[in-house]
């Protein structure tokens, strides 16, 4: 604590500046009563073991914001606050136009307001692993280099799970066995920066994107602690897997993030924390240089407050990946969609599923669909086999995993297989798997054939098509209405897009995602019809106390 207070001091004697801002040394707290409470919960998802990491200091993350805002005051962050709080991209890219805003400045904000309420024990949702030492240094040199051609999401400071690589940064999937493992860039990282946003750091998550154990909690992991939801703080469930992304933008910590989904990893947590979240079609966004479970089901995507800044997040992304073919003629470049033509749902055709017809916020929401034109069409689903999910999940986190470890796992301390990892944890179990390692033991355990795997894919393929595709033909579909992530099972098998964004909040309280489900590569047509939804309801809402 003392080399962090050494290390500020003497770099203000060296700027010859005075300080605005210090950051007090976070000091761990007694969860015991806080744990107590939790054990009461009905849901096990949120009978917690612990909730800050043994693994990580968070006087790491301190020491490298301290030097990046020792310029920056409280006075500073309230000022700017109304022109950036809540704000979508477009907007924020207005006020640096107008003078109103530098991208040096809306980093520090974001940076600020990371430390405001991470360094408080009552607020803290342990949403962050790390931060880029040099973001305000990169935020500085975009300022210098503004153009008129530039991408809307140059000079923007947003967050990634921490499965996806960034050089310079651990990319640890929150794994004990990973928080050395520093690699290149991922492909959409490289796109990202060519783009010219500014990459603030890594979020938490559920540890191995939610593959280490059968009953954790969401948005654990050894090395960020549990990331806690600010709409109810050890009341309500993150959603997982990518559960940092999710608390992190719900509170304003970034102007957008990224996360990954396999199977409703970024469709849960952004219902959870109501905000927009859109899984692309499988082969849309390479994969290359993020942590796997599965090559054939993974696909990263964008979390944001509003459609606008997903769909400005989503295009940045795209382009063609030689390591990773499924790429090849899917992921052209593409401008942002920030203006949507569509002023009524008239002549498009919403499936309306029956057995979630109960839920009051569902009914509502389909009901504001037919009042802006869409006709509904109610619809019982089809019975379909998802028992050998898990199964493929397993072994291609066997085979996938190796060849990550093997491609970007340098050091020699790094595993190098699911062996490796299984037996790490192992050492020490109390500290790097306290709810034990079910579902990698089930990937270690995994012995099936490579045409065994093929047949279970292809019939999974089927199902998941059929689901929708029922219902789709029969009807004469555009879109069906989930919630959640409720059918993102489907959606994976199917490799079908899907959107959510909130459709409101229950008696308690608990933000409530409507999901939209399209046919593959019709990301725009989602798009499109989200951002008429959100106009038309503007139902998200700024966490009480954030």
């Amino acid at each position: 604590m003392k080399n962090l207070f050494l290390f500020v001091f003497l770099l203000l004697i060296g700027c010859e500046q005075t300080p605005k801002t210090t950051i007090s040394p976070w000091v761990s707290y007694d969860e015991s009563q806080l744990l107590e409470k939790n054990a009461t919960q009905k849901s096990k998802l949120m009978q917690y073991r612990l909730i800050q990491s043994k693994v990580s200091d968070r006087n790491d993350l301190w020491k490298s914001i301290a030097p990046q805002i020792v310029s920056f005051s409280k006075e500073d962050y309230e000022q700017l606050k109304p022109f950036i709080l809540e704000q979508n991209i477009p907007t924020l890219q207005n006020h640096v136009t107008a003078g109103t805003l530098s991208y040096e400045k809306l980093t520090q904000w974001y940076l600020y307001r990371i430390v405001l309420f991470e360094n408080d024990s009552l607020k803290a949702l342990n949403a962050i692993i790390s931060i880029d030492p040099n973001a305000v240094k990169d935020a500085r040199k975009k300022d210098a280099k503004r153009s008129e051609s530039q991408h809307l999401l140059y000079g923007i400071p947003i967050l990634l799970k921490d499965n996806i690589n960034v050089e310079g940064l651990p990319t640890t999937a929150g794994a004990h066995a990973l928080k050395n493992n520093l690699t290149s860039d991922a492909f959409i990282v490289d796109r990202l920066q060519e783009k010219g946003a500014v990459i603030l750091g890594k979020t938490n998550l559920s540890e191995w994107a939610n593959y280490l154990c059968k009953a954790c909690p969401n948005g654990y992991s050894a090395v960020g602690g549990q990331t806690l939801n600010p709409y109810g703080i050890r009341d309500f469930d993150t959603g997982g897997s990518s559960a940092g992304s999710g608390a992190a933008i719900a509170a304003n910590y970034a102007a957008a993030a990224l996360g990954s989904e396999t199977s409703g990893s970024i469709l849960s947590p952004s219902s959870t924390h109501a905000l927009v979240g859109l899984k692309p079609t499988v082969g849309l966004l390479s994969r290359d240089g993020i942590v796997p479970i599965s090559s054939t089901y993974d696909t990263p995507g964008p979390m944001a407050k509003n459609v606008i800044d997903a769909s400005i997040l989503l295009s940045a992304m795209k382009g063609e990946d030689p390591n990773d073919p499924i790429t090849t003629g899917n992921s052209l470049a593409s401008e942002p969609k920030v203006t949507f033509a569509k002023k009524t749902f008239e002549g498009l055709r919403f499936g309306v599923n029956k057995q979630f017809l109960s839920d009051s916020l569902y009914k509502i929401a389909t009901l504001k669909i037919k009042s802006l034109g869409g006709t509904l069409v109610e619809f019982e689903p089809k019975s379909v086999r998802l028992g050998n999910f898990g199964k493929v999940l397993d072994a291609d986190m066997k085979i996938d995993l190796k060849n990550y470890l093997t491609r970007f796992g340098k050091s020699d301390l790094l595993p190098k297989s699911i062996d490796d990892v299984i037996h790490h944890n192992s050492a020490d179990s109390l500290i790097r798997m306290p709810y034990s390692q079910g579902r990698l033991d089930g990937v270690y355990a995994s012995e099936m054939s490579a045409d065994s795997l093929a047949f279970y894919k292809e019939d999974l393929k089927k199902q998941g098509v059929a689901f929708f595709e029922t219902p789709m033909r029969k009807h004469n579909l555009d879109v069906v209405l989930s919630i959640n992530n409720w059918n993102a099972g489907h959606a994976a098998i199917a490799q079908y897009p899907c959107l959510t964004l909130s459709m409101g909040y229950s008696e308690k309280g608990t933000p409530k995602g409507l999901t939209f489900i399209a046919r593959p590569f019709e990301e725009d047509k989602l798009l499109e019809i989200a951002a008429l939804y959100e106009q038309e309801t503007l139902l998200r809402k700024l966490p009480h106390g954030y």
